[in-house]
């Protein structure tokens, strides 16, 4: 289990703002991602070293926004003022993870304007939408990667919580000495009501970026 990629979630018209702000900041350019059908959403990435990627998505006006747990998910933090709305582990299996949480992975795929199909199957964004400090959990089916989109600048090293570790942790607690050889995970006492990601830290050519 390692670090797949973190989202950001963002109101429709401030999508174009969000991305050339953060790939400014990470020194990568964002591609078109294309449109989750499924989930009423489209994304924006731009791929990290060590094989990650950030994706800011955002919710359309379909009725599917409303129909699935990731769908919610993008579109209340969109409405909440946008932000980080996850981190997303990627699994070799996830039906582990299913019997965890007891009920099956959700298929999702997205077709990128260049017509490559890109498949996997997701487990825990009902979680994440009950507290944005949740990770929720991918297995792709694809043999390509948001991560190899590109090259990546920038290294993920660290990732800040305003949230209480032993609920944010609770889906991974046997998983974390793992997560955490290569990423340093910060919890801060909330200072609101808004639980889930305050900031993310990158090592760009050596020096610290932090993106909120």
């Amino acid at each position: 289990m390692r670090l797949d990629h973190v989202s950001y979630a963002a109101a429709h018209d401030q999508v174009s703002d969000v991305v050339n702000r953060i790939g400014s900041q990470i020194g990568t350019a964002f591609i078109d991602g294309g449109i989750h059908p499924k989930f009423g959403t489209r994304n924006f990435t731009a791929p990290l070293l060590n094989g990650q990627y950030i994706e800011v998505v955002c919710a359309l006006d379909h009725p599917a926004t409303e129909l699935t747990p990731f769908g919610r998910a993008v579109k209340k933090k969109s409405e909440e003022g946008g932000g980080w709305m996850s981190w997303v582990l990627a699994v070799d299996d996830i039906s582990k993870i299913e019997v965890k949480f007891g009920r099956s992975a959700m298929d999702g795929e997205r077709k990128k304007p260049n017509g490559t199909v890109l498949k996997w199957r997701q487990i825990g964004v009902l979680e994440v939408l009950e507290d944005f400090s949740q990770p929720f959990f991918v297995e792709w089916v694809s043999k390509e990667h948001p991560g190899k989109d590109g090259a990546g600048r920038a290294e993920l090293f660290e990732i800040v919580f305003e949230a209480n570790p032993n609920k944010s942790l609770r889906t991974i607690s046997e998983y974390v000495h793992e997560i955490t050889k290569n990423l340093k995970l910060e919890f801060l006492k909330p200072e609101s009501m808004h639980i889930g990601i305050k900031e993310i830290k990158f090592n760009l050519d050596g020096h610290k970026v932090i993106v909120s």
